[in-house]
């Protein structure tokens, strides 16, 4: 069993910055990929980043797409998203996931392409 907690959120101003952490836990965790992404009430979870495990290959969404970093520390079993200049429209609860298994890199943005999830953090930007 994997489990996922993710931790880092909160309260920021518009320009401010924040870095979340996923710290994954199991013996089993070896993923093919890692990502993160958010969700409003009401909407459809987004992806927002993912980084592939062994090789360190990275993905964005166009709208996060030099504003925030996605990295990893596999020694650890942590994954960050370091996120600045932060708008109001990234506020979102925030998931960690984990990929187990081989997945295109043309699927790495869809959420049924990941196995375990954490619970979220909640990110609010205030103008």
């Amino acid at each position: 069993q994997v489990t996922l907690v993710e931790s880092g959120g909160g309260l920021v101003q518009v320009g401010g910055s924040l870095r979340l952490s996923c710290a994954a836990s199991g013996r089993t965790f070896d993923p093919y990929a890692m990502g993160w992404f958010r969700q409003v009430p009401g909407k459809d979870r987004e992806f927002v980043a993912s980084v592939l495990w062994r090789e360190g290959d990275s993905y964005y969404a166009d709208s996060v797409k030099v504003r925030f970093t996605i990295s990893r520390d596999n020694a650890k079993k942590m994954v960050y998203l370091q996120m600045v200049s932060l708008k109001p429209e990234d506020t979102a609860n925030y998931y960690c996931a984990g990929a187990s298994g081989v997945v295109f890199s043309t699927r790495l943005g869809a959420p049924n392409s990941y196995d375990y999830w954490g619970q979220g953090t909640q990110v609010t930007v205030s103008s």
